[in-house]
């Protein structure tokens, strides 16, 4: 995990075509946190699924929908310009910032613990996937602002997700959790 320090930054677009609660910009404050150098991989997932969850608490029926859900075909109509069809490999490219942080954007959405306003449960996804476009011709536009909510009983080769922990909470006091 990388350590990334807490300070004060600007969240959001000022793009006139921004969406989903991406604009406006604003300042909002971060508190120190640590975060997965790489989103988890299928391959890690499934070992703990596997490992864990199915050793002992899982029926054998929803062992087998599970399954299938985490295995599941890649789109047909991926053209691979990337040289990938579907997903790439979590080191594949270089570090997208400072930090040496992969696949901030582009390969997979990445699920947060933020809530997203909606009429029904959803949590927001950031950062897009393989299937969004700069110009947001095919989904999403690409770009580190975007976001967008999702049920969380969805499922799909485009979503992902890392692990990321704050510093605890120092002194006994609560810190407000800033919106993502």
């Amino acid at each position: 995990m990388v350590n990334i320090p807490g300070g004060k930054m600007i969240m959001g677009s000022s793009a006139a075509d921004g969406r989903d609660g991406e604009s406006p910009s604003r300042e909002v404050e971060l508190q120190d946190f640590t975060i997965d150098t790489y989103p988890v991989t299928n391959a890690d997932f499934r070992e703990f699924v596997r490992a864990f969850v199915f050793e002992d608490f899982v029926s054998d029926d929803l062992k087998s929908k599970v399954t299938q859900k985490i295995e599941g075909a890649f789109p047909e109509k991926d053209t691979a310009e990337d040289g990938y069809h579907g997903i790439s490999p979590v080191s594949a490219f270089p570090p997208q910032n400072s930090y040496g942080l992969y696949d901030m954007m582009g390969n997979t959405w990445e699920w947060t613990s933020t809530p997203f306003r909606s009429a029904q449960p959803m949590y927001v996804l950031r950062g897009a996937s393989w299937i969004d476009t700069v110009d947001g011709s095919a989904n999403h536009k690409a770009r580190i602002t975007t976001r967008m909510g999702n049920t969380p009983d969805s499922a799909s080769d485009n979503l992902g997700f890392r692990c990321a922990a704050d510093d605890g909470q120092k002194g006994g006091t609560k810190k407000d959790k800033t919106e993502l």
